[in-house]
């Protein structure tokens, strides 16, 4: 690729492809949070105020922002993705996120659910990079390009005309996911599909946690089950989730039974029985110890974070 086009591809979004962003939501959000669309594996973000330092999960996907500020904590690290990037959250990982907006500069941003078969279509067809030297992150903050901005205005675009979304709305959902899957953090996403990897396997292993986290967990079936050792399978596991299988597991149990309690489908034991607890003082001291809050505290308040 001649160097000035390779520039051009990957020069940072200009302002301008942001404010048409920004425009375009607007008129879309009726609410803060996670708001669904038309568009299947597509929702808007909105938060008109500043959000502390908050235990969560995000489904893999991409979540570009284009105006206002995030701090994602993973383990040790610091990850900023405000306006001008998109997260890639290529495995679900329980970390912590820190909203900063205002009234007057909402953040507003828009999530793109990963379809794992449009990936692997995209994978035959788009180079891999040859630059990368260093392994996959499952979690890491992208600088938006003005290809990929440009991907995301036609995709909400499509928001706006029915006839557009049902026509050519997979379209753009592959436009966004093929910029995405040649940014730098491709990687981290092509070997999502190679199951020989160890990444590949330890994302084979979360999907199954995510499926059946309220059932007992055997470390060593689960292994097993992606085809390797026990002790391989927790130094590997640990490496890219940043927490042991169990850890991992009470993470998911606890954010899901807070979904439930904030959206007041199920009470407090109700939630704790529905995500696996057998025990409800167990699950409140848990439950304590990772929201800082007893359990109850939570069905007065709505969960604008939970995925």
């Amino acid at each position: 690729m001649p160097d000035a086009l390779h520039d051009t591809l990957h020069a940072p979004a200009t302002d301008a492809l942001q404010q048409r962003m920004c425009k375009l939501m607007t008129p879309l959000i009726d609410r803060d949070g996670y708001i669904p669309t038309r568009m299947e594996g597509v929702r808007l973000m909105a938060f008109h105020g500043s959000h502390p330092r908050t235990p969560l999960v995000y489904e893999p996907g991409l979540f570009i922002v284009a105006q206002g500020e995030k701090t994602g904590y993973l383990g040790e690290r610091t990850i900023h993705y405000g306006a001008g990037h998109y997260l890639v959250q290529a495995m679900p990982l329980p970390f912590e996120c820190e909203t900063r907006a205002t009234p007057q500069a909402p953040m507003l941003g828009v999530s793109v659910s990963i379809d794992m078969i449009m990936l692997g279509e995209l994978s035959q067809v788009v180079p891999r990079a040859t630059n990368t030297t260093s392994p996959p992150r499952p979690m890491a903050a992208v600088s938006l390009t003005d290809a990929m901005s440009r991907g995301v205005v036609h995709l909400l675009e499509c928001l706006h005309d029915e006839v557009m979304c049902r026509a050519l709305g997979r379209q753009r959902i592959r436009e966004v996911l093929f910029e995405a899957l040649r940014g730098p953090q491709g990687e981290s996403l092509r070997q999502l599909l190679q199951q020989h990897t160890h990444y590949g396997r330890i994302g084979l292993a979360l999907e199954t946690l995510h499926q059946d986290y309220a059932q007992p967990l055997s470390v060593e079936t689960l292994a097993e089950k992606v085809n390797m050792s026990p002790s391989a399978f927790h130094h590997h596991f640990k490496r890219f989730t940043h927490l042991s299988p169990l850890q991992y597991q009470k993470r998911i149990r606890l954010l899901r039974a807070r979904a439930m309690i904030a959206a007041r489908t199920h009470n407090v034991s109700s939630a704790a029985s529905a995500v696996g607890y057998q025990s409800a003082s167990q699950f409140s001291r848990e439950y304590k110890r990772y929201f800082g809050r007893q359990p109850v505290g939570d069905q007065r308040l709505e969960s604008h974070e939970s995925e």
